[in-house]
């Protein structure tokens, strides 16, 4: 790791602290004027906080640009003025997966209803012909929470996670049950991949001591501790997001649940150490890249959402040193 990337990459707690007087905790759903934005974006619970604080704060002309819609709320979103754009009320995307799709179908459709999907892992691989670029805008790292009443060890390595995740832990089902994201969800993706195993749609079938429903039989959300009703529960979580939740910045879902140490590294700081440290991203069609407002909001180091580095660390990320790339396409 370079001397550079360690400048570039800053302490959750105490970026997140610094700015906690600024505000409350971020509006779900575009807020203010103009109702509908221009850019409208759907997906990941991961980047939904930090993207609602860049729409606040991104202004063309005077003019707020961006609209981003986040995973968990009303059945239904409405991205455009029907009056123009007629059928743009679509289920709510409820992950970076769904995100994705949204944007896809939206393009295959040419309504125009979905301009960036957000997306907390590079998915690209798996859109192949969609023409999407990955753009990363910010840093983060994924490390498991355990409730605070929990016996369970707060102190794990990836070996001993991945054999919780595989059901092959001694204890697993009482000692350890261990949760997931829905399918779909980019934490669930990158974690899986991070652990060295396969994130399919059947994974729970696969490995029956893992949960990704709750006890309604609904798909539990990332980075949401009240999922954890029982003391043996342990699942992934964004230090991101867990630090905005903590802090106020962002609706506090955390509960009982408290960060643990991987590899004996402080859960507490998103730092270059981080075990699983990982960019964020927003997606774009690769078509748009050079047509305004797209041209001047993402690509580029100098883009509007680069240069709100202010945003980035009031929500808990890292500064990305490749902040802008465009080199992520689908194949």
């Amino acid at each position: 790791m370079t001397g550079r990337k360690r400048k570039l990459l800053v302490s959750a707690v105490a970026a997140v602290a610094a700015v906690i007087a600024i505000g409350g905790a971020a509006q779900a759903d575009p807020s203010g004027t103009p109702t509908f934005r221009d850019l409208a974006g759907v997906g990941s619970d991961t980047t939904q906080g930090i993207m609602n604080g860049m729409a606040d704060a991104i202004t063309i002309n005077g003019t707020k640009v961006l609209g981003s819609y986040d995973a968990v709320g009303s059945a239904n979103i409405t991205t455009k003025d029907a009056t123009t754009n007629p059928g743009c009320t679509i289920p709510r995307p409820a992950s970076s997966g769904a995100g994705v799709t949204a944007l896809v179908n939206s393009q295959a459709a040419g309504n125009n209803c979905v301009q960036f999907a957000r997306s907390s892992a590079n998915s690209a691989s798996t859109f192949p012909g969609a023409n999407l670029t990955y753009i990363p805008f910010a840093v983060d790292a994924v490390t498991y929470v355990v409730r605070s009443d929990s016996s369970v060890s707060k102190k794990l390595t990836t070996a001993q996670l991945k054999s919780v995740y595989n059901c092959t832990a001694p204890g697993v089902g009482t000692t350890y049950k261990p949760l997931l994201p829905q399918f779909g969800s980019g934490t669930r993706a990158f974690f899986m991949q991070s652990l060295g195993l396969t994130n399919t749609a059947d994974y729970t079938t696969l490995f029956p001591c893992v949960k990704d429903k709750d006890v309604n039989n609904n798909p539990i959300e990332e980075n949401t501790g009240t999922y954890l009703t029982d003391p043996a529960n342990v699942a992934p979580y964004s230090i991101a997001q867990y630090q905005s939740q903590v802090y106020g910045v962002v609706p506090d879902v955390h509960g009982k649940a408290m960060l643990s140490t991987l590899n004996s590294i402080n859960p507490t700081d998103l730092n270059t150490d981080s075990s699983f440290k990982r960019d964020v991203y927003n997606v774009v069609p690769t078509g748009k890249l050079a047509t305004a407002p797209y041209s001047t909001v993402f690509p580029g180091s100098g883009s509007a959402i680069c240069t709100h580095t202010d945003v980035v660390t009031k929500y808990g990320f890292g500064i990305a040193p490749n902040c802008g790339d465009t080199s992520i396409v689908t194949p």
